[in-house]
């Protein structure tokens, strides 16, 4: 396993790493809409947060030389079913086709109530 790990996306703050790579798979963490530069989030607003959110993921990938198009799976954690249009329409603008798998599911609450969290699945 190799741990990987960007200033271009929030720091771990916890016993967990932002990303793994095992065997050409690359695991990324669940990211929270925090502005690396600020440490604070980005937006109050579910759009500004998911775009955060994958701007954090794409970070990430693309300091292990990965982009999107290589995800082929994401997890969306939202606070509330409500935002999932709003979540995807943001989402789908940072896809393409074929795109990758998906689950989106609500949960209680978020780390420092984050209205989404995503994780992701890479392959090189």
């Amino acid at each position: 396993m190799k741990a990987i790990s960007t200033e271009k996306a929030p720091a771990a703050i916890g016993p967990y790493s932002q990303a793994i790579e095992s065997n050409g798979m690359v695991f990324v963490s669940g990211q929270l809409p925090i502005d690396p530069e600020t440490g604070v989030f980005a937006s109050s607003d579910i759009m500004g947060q998911t775009r955060q959110s994958l701007t954090n993921m794409r970070n990430i990938l693309e300091s292990e030389g990965l982009y999107l198009s290589n995800v082929v799976k994401t997890t969306v954690f939202l606070s509330d079913m409500n935002n999932f249009a709003a979540m995807n329409e943001v989402y789908s603008s940072f896809f393409s086709s074929p795109f990758p798998a998906r689950s989106a599911v609500a949960v209680k609450t978020l780390p420092k109530d984050a209205l989404v969290e995503i994780e992701c699945i890479a392959a090189r």
